[in-house]
């Protein structure tokens, strides 16, 4: 039997200190979306500035 949580899914999701260091070349932010690029790769995605990289 699965373990039951009263936690929504939000509560489940990444917090900033359970990511990776990461943080935007452009602005410093940690706000950072890890996306799937055009031809499968990945791509980052400051969620502070809009700066794209991968």
């Amino acid at each position: 039997m699965a373990a039951r949580s009263n936690e929504g899914p939000a509560a489940r999701l990444a917090t900033p200190k359970a990511r990776t260091a990461l943080s935007c070349p452009a602005c410093g932010s940690a706000d950072v979306a890890q996306v799937l690029g055009d031809n499968g790769g990945v791509t980052y995605v400051c969620t502070s500035c809009g700066h794209s990289w991968s």
